[in-house]
């Protein structure tokens, strides 16, 4: 994590020297990126409930879930997230939310329906650990500059399409094609790397939670079941279905959809085999 942040950052400031040694007014779009990040933060966790479907329920309507995740938060001492259900046959789950007060720990009924109860102890404890790392908050700040490089690009290419060679952001020759291009190649390579580094702190993210899970509930072989369990059933949803919640996958516990290797680059998830492997070491410890 401190290696990632370390290049994020020294990647961000070469980035705004060149923008500064261009005589680019790059502090406008950065404050109005800043605030749309800070809207997203802020609206995230309804944002994310409304798209996924995912309603909130009470006690009443699902007593043993809420039974779960409040052993969970009692043995943690953590504060209890509201609780949502999502009426899927796909089996997954996901936290959101800014902070651990806001906070929303959504299940679909089709993960309940292919798990036992220490299974989604697992998966819910997997979640709450998200939410107490606050994950949400440090991937939105590792994404700020990558987010104005990209609003860059797009302000960039859209300036040179209509505007000719120079799209007046305060540049010291407005018609210098070369700025326009220099500018346009360093917003692309922010936004690439910062890209493929967010994904690896992403993937860590998730390894973090893991190994969250299995301390909260001293049972590391029961997340990994209900891993593989989530992963073999995601095989037999429609390919149809997945896609709908792709958009999603950065948030749920198993993506919606599975790549290649060489798409695990990219992946906001690491392998579910790898995954296994290290809660598996983690029982072998315990025991």
């Amino acid at each position: 994590m401190i290696l990632s942040f370390a290049i994020l950052t020294l990647l961000y400031l070469i980035f705004l020297s060149v923008l500064a040694y261009l005589g680019l007014g790059a502090v406008p779009i950065i404050i109005i990126a800043s605030a749309m990040i800070l809207a997203q933060f802020y609206f995230s966790d309804r944002i994310v409930l409304w798209s996924s479907g995912a309603k909130v329920v009470s006690r009443e309507q699902y007593p043993q879930l809420h039974e779960i995740i409040e052993r969970i938060v009692a043995r943690n001492n953590l504060p209890k997230p509201r609780v949502a259900i999502i009426d899927t046959n796909m089996p997954n789950a996901f936290a959101t939310g800014r902070g651990r007060k806001s906070s929303v720990v959504a299940v679909t009924t089709g993960l309940l329906q292919i798990l036992d109860t220490e299974e989604v102890e697992g998966v819910i404890a997997h979640e709450l650990t998200h939410i107490r790392n606050r994950d949400a908050l440090v991937l939105t700040l590792a994404s700020l500059f990558s987010t104005v490089a990209w609003y860059l690009m797009q302000f960039g290419f859209y300036g040179g399409l209509y505007g000719g060679g120079g799209y007046g952001y305060g540049g010291r020759d407005r018609n210098s094609g070369g700025a326009m291009i220099i500018i346009l190649l360093v917003a692309m390579l922010t936004w690439v790397v910062s890209f493929l580094i967010i994904r690896a702190i992403s993937r860590y993210r998730e390894f973090a939670a893991d190994r969250g899970s299995a301390q909260m509930t001293g049972k590391p072989v029961k997340l990994a079941n209900a891993l593989l369990k989530i992963s073999g059933s995601m095989r037999r949803i429609p390919t149809k279905d997945l896609r709908q919640v792709e958009g999603l996958n950065a948030f749920f516990i198993v993506p919606a959809l599975t790549g290649s290797t060489i798409a695990n680059l990219f992946s906001t998830h690491p392998p579910v085999e790898k995954r296994v492997q290290k809660l598996m070491e983690m029982e072998a410890s315990m025991s």
